[in-house]
């Protein structure tokens, strides 16, 4: 299995900023809530709850605000009742940025996010214009150590079913697809493995590279606008961001 995604480095380090800035526990009651609704209570029978509690406890959010937010999406609790919409369009020098938000408020959404795109050298495009340069996949990574061995680990991963498999410098990413995405994280973490993410997410098909030191600058400035909203659950694109570049 072959493959370099820097994506997952960018979607690494931005898990990060994301706590630094103190919007994760926001987001993902919202995420709970959400699939609550859709899904029921129970996280053994809904996935999408299941992923979206254990995404919380890896942020290290209390269990009195995983409990909160799941009453509200069983309506125990009174609680805003979220949608989900997305949003694409273009950064700097054309790089695609996809939108995945959850919001109780659209018209205060699409101004922000609007807003965001006209700020920093870009601009919103039409549904559809941008998430066909995406796949829709399954991500594993598993941070390395010195205990673990790389082949193992990838024969393993191949086994129960997974796609594709790299090595980067601090950990190992590996790719599924959406439906094999349960049954490859389950075999993993039942030989041992834990992972920093677990999620289905969408990665770029092809990259684009910034060289001009003002576009660098405001496609950081856009993904940390469009970040900072509460209403913004996930940013992708299809930027070849350095990877020694802090945002």
């Amino acid at each position: 299995m072959s493959g370099h995604s820097k994506w997952s480095t960018i979607k690494h380090k931005k898990g990060k900023a994301d706590a630094k800035k103190g919007k994760v526990f926001t987001k993902l009651a919202r995420y709970i809530t959400v699939a609550v609704r859709e899904g029921g209570a129970d996280p053994e029978y809904n996935s999408n709850l299941k992923n979206a509690i254990e995404k919380a406890k890896a942020e290290n959010m209390p269990n009195d605000n995983i409990e909160r937010a799941i009453k509200k999406g069983s309506g125990e609790l009174e609680g805003a009742n979220f949608e989900e919409i997305t949003y694409e369009g273009y950064g700097p020098s054309g790089v695609a940025v996809f939108v995945k938000c959850l919001t109780d408020n659209r018209n205060r959404t699409a101004s922000d996010v609007r807003h965001a795109f006209d700020k920093f050298g870009g601009n919103l495009g039409a549904t559809g214009c941008v998430s066909w340069m995406f796949d829709r996949k399954g991500l594993l990574i598993v941070d390395k150590d010195e205990q673990m061995d790389e082949d193992e680990l990838m024969l393993q991963a191949i086994d129960a079913g997974a796609e594709d498999f790299s090595a980067e410098e601090e950990y190992f990413e590996i790719t599924t697809a959406p439906d094999d995405f349960e049954a490859v994280k389950e075999a993993l973490k039942n030989v041992g493995y834990s992972f920093s993410t677990a999620e289905i997410t969408y990665l770029p098909q092809n990259e684009t590279t910034l060289t001009e030191e003002k576009d660098i600058k405001n496609m950081v400035k856009l993904i940390d606008a469009l970040e900072d909203s509460d209403d913004v659950q996930e940013v992708y694109h299809n930027w070849d961001m350095p990877e020694d570049l802090d945002i």
